[in-house]
């Protein structure tokens, strides 16, 4: 591996320096997996845990400038990058992964393009850690606060899209958190001359050595998964089976999403046209994404007026549309089943439905959705109000495409995955969902005591 050397550091300026409570690293990144003995994945997080207050403790201009080196090193690095991953698309296609996949793994001069976007809008937003979100004065100088910090070590494991590299490093480091990945074994190669261009840039900018490692082997994903105590949270990113795996087999918290069922409701107040750019959009724009749309609702009272227009634009876009009888009777298509509403496709398919009313189709996405993202299109306020208040989806949409479900697109800089739980962080995954907070309380010598006793008294008032 080609890695810069580390710059001795003081502390005075926010960077990293060696602590005596801190152990050797017992790796040196991927150079030990090439031609040496792997490190144990245990000791490598026992050693993230242990040093995740340096990186917590690194200013913002130091993490905003090992940003901007990683956004230099992989233009610089590019025909590397591409020729890695022109090694994996070639296995890929010997292999006749699906078109999908496929299209997720292929790293090219518009991908790198997005991503430096991506770090470019994370190096302008605001520093996350340190952030006061309350100062409360329980008594004469006694001051509590309550102030953001970095979750500390976070393990996140993913399939394909080498891009996802990109985004996950820059997000932990912007963050403040030391970052164990694993990407998929299909795009290997593209994986490790990312890691490698990125993990050098970062330590050139003064971050400690155990910002990030990358995990290689198949066998490191189960020994992962078993660092409850090193490692805080996992976040995984893949298919529904992938994701369920990794929440089955492990006591780290675990935040992520295992399907992408997004629904798409046409109301009878829907403008017609503007509802078939919607739907194509968020069927046909990327099919392989977790926020496409599977499956496609529409109110009976508008459906003559909509559905044969958009089952054209489907024709033409080359979507199989599955659907009940009633849009059998309007448009001929294939029929779809019981099982269709449950599924996701990733794939040019959607299937579609007649309701009745609007309460029928909020019925449908809570029972048959995953909670992730759905939308109605209408131009009668009360009813997308009705929505978006019924609907219990982490995104939901009036008049927007689907595939706005998006970290870059919401502003985020980028995001590390989708939540649909609903305990610390929902929806698109940025900055603000990698950081908790802990309680700060400065006083002048008080004593419980006092309190319990009645010599002292409460007066609590918020400050600022």
């Amino acid at each position: 591996m080609r890695q810069a050397a580390r710059p001795p550091c003081g502390r005075g300026d926010g960077r990293h320096a060696s602590s005596p409570l801190v152990s050797p690293s017992p790796y040196t990144c991927v150079k030990a997996k090439r031609g040496g003995e792997m490190p144990d994945i245990r000791d490598v997080a026992r050693h993230m845990k242990l040093e995740s207050p340096e990186m917590a403790s690194v200013s913002l201009q130091v993490r905003n400038d090992a940003l901007l080196r990683i956004k230099q090193a992989l233009q610089e690095s590019k025909e590397r990058i591409f020729a890695a991953n022109a090694k994996d698309l070639a296995a890929a296609d010997e292999a006749n992964v699906a078109p999908a996949v496929r299209k997720r793994l292929l790293f090219d001069e518009h991908k790198l393009a997005d991503v430096c976007a991506g770090i470019d809008s994370l190096v302008s937003l605001p520093d996350p850690v340190g952030r006061v979100l309350l100062r409360r004065e329980l008594d004469q100088g006694l001051v509590l606060s309550r102030v953001t910090c970095p979750i500390g070590v976070i393990g996140v494991i993913f399939e394909a899209r080498p891009d996802a590299m990109v985004q996950i490093s820059t997000l932990c480091i912007k963050s403040g958190n030391c970052a164990m990945l694993k990407g998929g074994s299909e795009t290997l190669n593209t994986n490790r001359e990312m890691f490698e261009v990125i993990r050098a840039a970062a330590l050139s900018a003064g971050l400690p050595d155990a910002c990030l490692y990358l995990a290689e082997a198949h066998r490191e994903v189960d020994e992962l998964l078993g660092c409850y105590g090193y490692v805080d949270l996992l976040i995984p990113r893949g298919s529904n089976a992938f994701v369920r795996y990794i929440m089955d087999n492990t006591k780290i918290p675990v935040m992520g999403h295992a399907d992408g069922i997004c629904h798409v409701y046409v109301d009878k107040a829907a403008e017609v046209p503007m509802a078939v750019r919607i739907c194509l959009d968020a069927k046909t724009q990327y099919t392989a994404a977790c926020n496409a749309a599977e499956t496609l609702l529409v109110h009976r009272d508008v459906a003559a007026k909509f559905l044969p227009p958009m089952a054209e634009a489907y024709r033409e876009a080359g979507v199989t549309l599955r659907g009940d009888k009633a849009v059998r009777d309007l448009v001929g298509c294939e029929p779809a089943t019981e099982d269709d509403w449950d599924t996701e496709y990733l794939a040019p398919i959607i299937s579609a439905k007649v309701v009745d009313n609007i309460d029928q189709a909020i019925d449908h996405i809570n029972r048959h959705g995953s909670h992730h993202t759905d939308a109605i299109v209408t131009d009668d306020d009360a009813a997308a109000k009705r929505f978006m208040r019924l609907v219990d989806s982490a995104g939901v949409y009036q008049n927007a495409s689907t595939r706005f479900a998006d970290g870059f697109r919401y502003g985020f800089g980028a995001e590390v995955g989708i939540s649909t739980g609903k305990l610390h962080a929902r929806g698109p995954v940025g900055l603000d969902g990698l950081v908790t907070y802990k309680y700060e309380l400065h006083g002048s010598g008080q004593v419980v005591g006092d309190y319990a006793e009645g010599r002292s008294h409460f007066h609590f008032r918020d400050l600022d």
